[in-house]
């Protein structure tokens, strides 16, 4: 008789059975990769804020402006805070404004323009900008349940605060 070599059945099965409980396990890794990337992103978005700002004001208290309120900068061009290539207008106590603008300027980026990464909304001249990323899920639920997948922006409110920046990430 001749002696036949592979696999029995049996074999195969308990592989296959493993192979499921390995993929069982491991797909939820891969399938959250979309709102890990998107809550990264959100952190890269407050980090580079957070280093315009801190350049900004070491700019500001450079040129003796760290303490001037969005209302005192003169109306002349020269009189920003120059960061590079673009000039920051004028500042809210040596930190950026909460304006679109402002921020576009500061940190080089595209923000609310058509096509952009980035939307950016708040109201006018409140000091609270709110980023979200383009494509990210709306907000919805209500009361304690609201989810959310934004930065939200506070500029400095006096010469003693520093701005807030504060993430929701929950609904990425």
């Amino acid at each position: 008789m001749q002696k036949q070599s592979g696999f029995t059945l049996i074999e195969l099965v308990v592989v296959i059975i493993i192979l499921g409980i390995l993929a069982v396990t491991a797909a939820p890794k891969f399938i959250n990769l979309q709102t890990d990337a998107r809550q990264s992103a959100l952190q890269g978005v407050k980090g580079a804020i957070q280093g315009a700002n801190g350049l900004v004001f070491a700019k500001a208290a450079l040129a003796g402006k760290e303490k001037l309120a969005a209302t005192g900068w003169a109306a002349d061009a020269d009189d920003g805070v120059d960061i590079g290539a673009e000039d920051v207008a004028i500042t809210q106590f040596g930190y950026l404004q909460a304006t679109e603008g402002e921020l576009n300027n500061a940190i080089d980026a595209d923000f609310g323009t058509a096509n952009a990464d980035w939307i950016v909304s708040g109201v006018a001249n409140s000091g609270v900008i709110t980023i979200t990323q383009n494509g990210a899920p709306d907000e919805s639920g209500s009361g304690a349940t609201l989810e959310a997948c934004k930065l939200v922006y506070t500029q400095a409110a006096d010469a003693n605060t520093i701005p807030t920046y504060v993430i929701t990430d929950n609904g990425c």
